[in-house]
């Protein structure tokens, strides 16, 4: 399989500071960075640590974060919940939020969380964070890991983030699901693209792009890892922009580009 590959920009401490407005940087995979007017969030972080062959690195290292104002993690595969950045970042960031499942799993690593209900919400400084629902729980279907425990729907989520300048939604890592077409608008939807039967899935992008025809897309979870076979990593935004209503919304950034919302 031929894999479209993410273009990278290295980011450095500016993207970290003090703006005007509110920015959406893609780090990578499945992960992003929001900046809004100085309230930084990082989103799913992996920046350093995984265990497949990259094909596109991380805009910037663990070490080249001056500082967060929360960390926010949607489910526990190690493409999103990354125990080597997390550890060398918690002195750095002033809180995680995540469920709770997945704050059970900070604490077990030495990293202080805070775990929410799904539909519950936060602040970070101004912005508040919402949890919306994914369905991503393949676990339950691999004798591996469903000797270990049973995973819950509540031990995955997405995130509504509503920031002065606009809303943002990250689904995250999720089958569709029908609650998933009936959410509030938003500004920007931070999009996985893969066509894996544990994702989205075209299918269910074309459905989720139809229901929120107007909303801007930023394609993730694409580009990255370098795995030819697996479907998960393979997404391809120049596919989508071919199937959706409205494709002049799909903005395609590098790593590490910034979006203005």
């Amino acid at each position: 399989m031929t894999q479209a590959k993410a273009e990278r920009i290295e980011m450095n401490k500016d993207a970290f500071e003090k703006i005007e407005g509110t920015k959406v940087y893609w780090l990578g995979g499945g992960g992003a960075m929001i900046n809004s007017r100085g309230t930084v969030i990082l989103i799913d972080p992996l920046l350093k640590g995984f265990d497949m062959k990259i094909l596109t690195e991380a805009p910037l290292l663990p070490e080249d974060v001056p500082h967060a104002d929360a960390v926010i993690i949607t489910h526990c595969d190690n493409d999103h919940f990354s125990k080597v950045t997390l550890n060398e970042l918690k002195d750095r960031i002033d809180a995680v939020h995540t469920t709770h499942y997945v704050a059970q799993l900070c604490e077990e690593i030495g990293i202080p969380a805070q775990g929410h209900d799904i539909h519950g919400s936060f602040m970070v400084n101004d912005v508040k964070v919402t949890l919306t629902p994914a369905d991503h729980a393949w676990q339950n279907a691999s004798p591996k890991h469903s000797a270990l425990r049973h995973y819950e729907m509540e031990d995955f989520c997405g995130f509504r983030i509503e920031t002065a300048d606009g809303v943002i939604w990250m689904p995250g890592d999720s089958r569709l699901m029908e609650e998933q077409l009936h959410q509030e608008a938003m500004d920007l939807i931070l999009l996985d693209i893969s066509d894996s039967r544990w994702h989205i899935g075209l299918d269910g992008v074309r459905k989720m792009t139809d229901a929120y025809p107007e909303t801007p897309l930023l394609p993730i979870h694409w580009g990255c890892v370098d795995a030819p076979e697996w479907k998960e990593f393979n997404g391809d935004p120049e596919v989508v922009r071919n199937m959706i209503v409205n494709p002049d919304r799909l903005f395609v950034k590098a790593v590490g580009e910034a979006y203005d919302l």
